[in-house]
């Protein structure tokens, strides 16, 4: 079976790199968890001002349960922070409470890769829960046009980690303005902030290169049987 052969190896890049840049996450934010900023504003007190000067109004801020489970959600303008981040006045929660402000405000300006991100996230959720059984039964009963459809359904979770990348690096840009316009921390704290938020960056680039290394598997597996 397919499952065994040498393309396997394709995805070890992909995989060791994900696993570094998630501990560089945890790592990032367990150490600058541990200090606390000058200013003695909350995460959620943070926010909630850089939301106003950024003009974005009517973002609905809430605490959620989990660690690092912050997100914005442009479907109902609301902006979630963990339970780690939400009253926490340190600087690795700033820093992840000013990048989700970031998206909160990418929204408000109708920045276009938020807005075609959100657009193909139901064709991507639809297509990486098909592509395996749809290219497994193309395999199975030696169909190639099945083979192909399957690869051109996981295609879509890669054009989606393409498109996700410059999202979230534009929305750690904004981050960084917005707390520097802000006076929210000094220049040593703001050090810390763009540590985390650089190592969350990297997490995104591996999700790209580990999805186009996916791709690369399943063409090499689709010609292999082509020429059988």
């Amino acid at each position: 079976m397919f499952y065994y052969d040498w393309t396997m190896l394709l995805m070890i890049p992909g995989l060791l790199l994900g696993l570094w840049a998630q501990a560089k996450v945890k790592g990032s934010f367990a150490r600058y968890s541990r200090v606390n900023t000058r200013s003695g504003i909350t995460a959620e007190q943070a926010a909630r001002e850089m939301l106003r000067k950024g003009g974005s109004h009517g973002v609905q801020i809430k605490q959620v349960s989990g660690s690092l489970t912050d997100h914005y959600d442009p479907r109902d303008n609301s902006l979630s922070l963990s339970q780690d981040v939400y009253g926490s006045e340190s600087i690795a929660a700033i820093g992840v409470a000013a990048h989700e402000c970031g998206h909160a405000l990418q929204a408000h300006d109708g920045y276009a890769p938020l807005k075609l991100r959100s657009a193909i996230v139901p064709v991507v959720n639809v297509g990486s829960n098909l592509y395996f059984p749809i290219f497994l039964a193309g395999l199975v009963f030696s169909w190639q046009p099945l083979i192909y459809v399957g690869i051109g359904c996981f295609a879509l979770t890669l054009l989606f980690s393409l498109v996700t990348l410059p999202v979230e690096l534009n929305a750690s840009k904004r981050a960084m303005v917005m707390l520097a316009d802000g006076n929210l921390m000094t220049d040593e704290e703001m050090k810390g902030v763009k540590a985390v938020l650089n190592a969350a960056a990297m997490t995104y680039v591996a999700a790209v290169i580990s999805s186009l290394l996916q791709l690369l598997r399943l063409i090499l597996i689709s010609r292999s049987r082509d020429r059988d």
